[in-house]
């Protein structure tokens, strides 16, 4: 998959890319919203090469996709197939070095126009911390909202049990505007949440544990 907007170029990574990408997973105030550490010299390229080999999506395999700016990679895209019917997942990763410029909210957004309008798929989820607020308003910013159904769960993470929360939302064709009527939920008892955001491209949309 390839794909441009005014500003970027959107494509499988190439084998050049290494140094770019790893200036992106070098830093911890990116990596401290992901569920994995900063990358390091030492295990640099046993990651960069797997998403070298995330070229095609399939149901069996995600999708890793650059976001070049000015010839220079400063973003990191993600799709794979969910448990759920004709649903995907997305995650996104950029350089603190183009923040604010609107490069994110360019990239995700036309990923997920290309995503419905040439795949087939019917629903798109993100799944993040809560804290990352700008992740949030990304989101927000391209159409997703948290809404319709919450529940916490617990992990273990480095020896503590962490709570987070999911939230599911409904869109509405392929849209991003066109909403349908919502409701929300709130639970206090969290110390820390994880939001799953929902499109959903149909008129309706039905949750079931």
């Amino acid at each position: 998959m390839e794909l441009s907007t005014e500003r970027l170029i959107i494509r499988p990574f190439k084998s050049t890319d290494l140094q770019d990408v790893f200036a992106i997973y070098d830093n911890d105030d990116i990596c401290r919203f992901l569920l994995h550490n900063k990358w390091t010299h030492e295990d640099m390229q046993k990651r960069f090469n797997k998403k070298l080999a995330n070229s095609v999506l399939t149901k069996e395999s995600m999708l890793s996709l650059a976001v070049e700016y000015k010839t220079k990679v400063v973003g990191d895209l993600s799709v794979w197939y969910t448990d759920m019917k004709d649903t995907v997942e997305i995650g996104y990763s950029f350089s603190n070095e183009v923040a604010g410029r609107g490069l994110a909210t360019e990239a995700v957004s036309s990923l997920v126009y290309k995503l419905f309008d040439e795949l087939n798929v019917h629903r798109i989820q993100a799944n993040l911390d809560a804290r990352n607020t700008a992740s949030q308003k990304l989101c927000e910013r391209i159409g997703m909202r948290k809404e319709a159904h919450f529940k916490i769960f617990g992990i273990k993470m480095n020896g503590q049990i962490v709570l987070y929360m999911e939230c599911y939302l409904p869109i509405c064709s392929n849209r991003l505007s066109n909403f349908i009527g919502l409701t929300g939920a709130y639970a206090s008892d969290c110390c820390q949440f994880r939001w799953l955001f929902l499109y959903n491209k149909r008129g309706r949309f039905v949750y079931k544990n």
